[in-house]
């Protein structure tokens, strides 16, 4: 059992070390775990759910009550409540993880060598994976979920704003632990809202694999510099839409309308336009009413004001933010290459997509654009791991080793080679 939150006298480093241990002897547990024992745990937390979501709410009702009496915002707010659609979706989830193909144990690339034996590889678990994250509840049960399903331990640490109702949804989870017989330390929930908590996590490298901050640029910021074990992150997104001189206007419309404002919000969401000067004078006026009646404000460099008048000059430092807002910077470029260049500069390495008819141009694009996702004549809010038939997504990552762009339960394995012989020996 995991120990009491209330305790005043907690020794935090103490209490996250044993935290730790139960992790790592469950990663041995979860690693051989049977298929139908890991969907029999995923499928009890999502009846548990929806049995308790009266008491769901209520521990919520206490954060909510507590996050006004603290001043959160009122987009924080809305990101901590669970509605009884928001506990659905949770539930849902949990069923959909269940019924995706375990990656845990394909073997892949298995091939004969000239000596006789087989090469090949296979995907097992990474370990016991912390995940570290803010304001949404549904987080505990998402992470949870992909973890479970691919064969870890983990360690989840809310935030302080949502501690009773991520305290309520870890009973969900250790209910349905308990019915499929696979140990509760399987995922632990940290119990106390002691910062000193998160700390001590990133430095547990004997006990944890990887961390995974799912937040604020705040937060990622803090455990990328903190952290000694391993890291899976994306700090800022920062996309780009590239209109080419070749690109169907109708289809750069659509795709630069969506990028932006079907949800401002997001990682995904395009930050900065790119339009080639051949065709800016005719896109960008056809792009100026959307924008305006969704309520984005328009900040240009000085050849795209000389065609939107009411835009606003763009700064250098425009260039280099992530909104997350109503805000677009656009830019008019001479040509691929400059469009390539400025990506380069700029980009966060989310996600870029180029709208274009010229086959040349959008293989250039792919092949020279260094970003975890890249897209041709398609959305960049695209960039989501059920999107990509992942079936969920523990977050994105922009580093370029093992795990790069959405990382659904295949990013959250590894693989080792495997060799089958029959007395095989080296010659």
């Amino acid at each position: 059992m995991n120990a009491t939150p209330d305790n005043l006298d907690l020794d935090v480093v103490a209490y996250m070390q044993a935290v730790g241990r139960r992790a790592r002897a469950a990663a041995r547990d979860m690693a051989r775990a049977e298929t139908g024992a890991k969907n029999a745990a995923l499928l009890a937390m999502a009846a548990a759910l929806e049995a308790t979501r009266e008491t769901l709410k209520a521990e919520n009702a206490r954060d909510l009550e507590a996050g006004r009496a603290r001043g959160l915002d009122a987009a924080l707010l809305d990101r901590l409540t669970l509605t009884d659609a928001r506990i659905d979706a949770m539930a849902e989830g949990l069923r959909q993880v269940a019924a995706l193909a375990d990656p845990v144990g394909s073997i892949s690339d298995l091939n004969y060598r000239p000596s006789g034996i087989q090469v090949g590889r296979m995907r097992v678990p990474l370990g016991v994976i912390g995940i570290i994250y803010e304001s949404r509840p549904n987080v505990t049960a998402d992470a949870a979920a992909l973890c479970l399903k691919s064969g870890n331990a983990a360690i989840l640490r809310g935030g302080s704003e949502a501690i009773h109702s991520n305290q309520a949804i870890a009973a969900c989870i250790r209910s349905g632990l308990e019915q499929a017989g696979l140990p509760l330390e399987a995922v632990q929930v940290i119990e106390t809202t002691d910062r000193a908590a998160v700390g001590e996590l990133l430095r547990m490298q004997d006990c944890v694999d990887v961390i995974v901050p799912r937040g604020g640029k705040g937060l990622i910021e803090r455990v990328t510099a903190e952290s000694r074990v391993p890291v899976i992150k994306h700090l800022d997104g920062i996309c780009h839409v590239y209109i080419d001189a070749d690109a169907d206007l109708d289809k750069a419309v659509r795709v630069a309308v969506n990028a932006k404002t079907q949800r401002f919000g997001t990682c995904n969401t395009m930050e900065t336009l790119l339009v080639d000067a051949a065709v800016a004078a005719e896109v960008l006026p056809r792009l100026e009413g959307p924008y305006r009646e969704a309520g984005v404000e328009l900040r240009g460099c000085e050849r795209t004001r000389q065609i939107l008048r009411d835009a606003v000059p763009a700064s250098e430092e425009d260039w280099d933010t992530e909104y997350l807002a109503p805000i677009l910077s656009i830019r008019v470029v001479d040509g691929l290459d400059a469009a390539i260049e400025h990506i380069a500069r700029h980009s966060s390495q989310h996600t870029e997509s180029i709208v274009t008819e010229n086959y040349s141009r959008a293989r250039r694009f792919l092949r020279e654009v260094d970003s975890s996702s890249v897209m041709v004549n398609a959305s960049t809010r695209f960039a989501d791991g059920f999107e990509y038939g992942l079936g969920a997504e523990i977050g994105i990552s922009t580093d370029k080793l093992h795990a790069r762009g959405p990382v659904g339960l295949e990013g959250l394995t590894s693989q080792k080679f495997i060799v089958l012989g029959d007395g095989h020996i080296r010659q």
